[in-house]
């Protein structure tokens, strides 16, 4: 059975997202009233304006006013995009594991992580992404190395991820 959703979910991206509705497509759903917990399983898809998140399955924690204060994302591979700004363009993530926080606007990518923005990319163990700040901290894990990779400057006047 696959089930559609509306919840609102805060966006520290493109203002207009947070005000954009929420749909969310799953095979299964379940919500716990008492903990505020929501669950997905089964080619999971939440969208909210520019913002996308793909899954396996995607634990939801709602807050009081039952927006989302976060969101844990597990599959091979979990993705999420968004676009950042007009000028920081569209950023797209993949790991085997997305940690959103909306109240902070931070995404943790976890296992076999990758960032790509404006041809700038990425790849680690573990890579922390600020939506609000476009700050990068990249980790690498067990004889893994950072990888990152930047296009050549064209001489225009466009920035990359940070």
């Amino acid at each position: 059975m696959v089930m559609l959703l509306a919840l609102p979910l805060y966006s520290h991206a493109l203002p207009s997202d947070s005000n954009q509705q929420i749909k969310l497509l799953a095979d299964k759903a379940t919500y716990s009233e008492r903990t505020g917990v929501t669950s997905y399983a089964g080619n999971v898809i939440i969208t909210q304006g520019t913002f996308k998140m793909t899954a396996d399955n995607i634990t939801v924690n709602l807050s009081q006013q039952r927006s989302i204060n976060s969101a844990v994302a597990t599959g091979r591979p979990a993705t999420m995009q968004q676009v950042v700004t007009q000028e920081k363009g569209l950023a797209k993530g993949q790991a085997n594991k997305i940690d959103y926080n909306a109240v902070s606007g931070i995404i943790t990518l976890t296992g076999n992580a990758k960032l790509v923005q404006n041809g700038a990319s990425f790849a680690g163990n573990v890579i922390r992404y600020s939506l609000k700040a476009g700050d990068v901290e990249a980790t690498a894990g067990g004889n893994q190395r950072v990888e990152l990779v930047f296009p050549p400057n064209n001489g225009t006047n466009q920035s990359g991820v940070r």
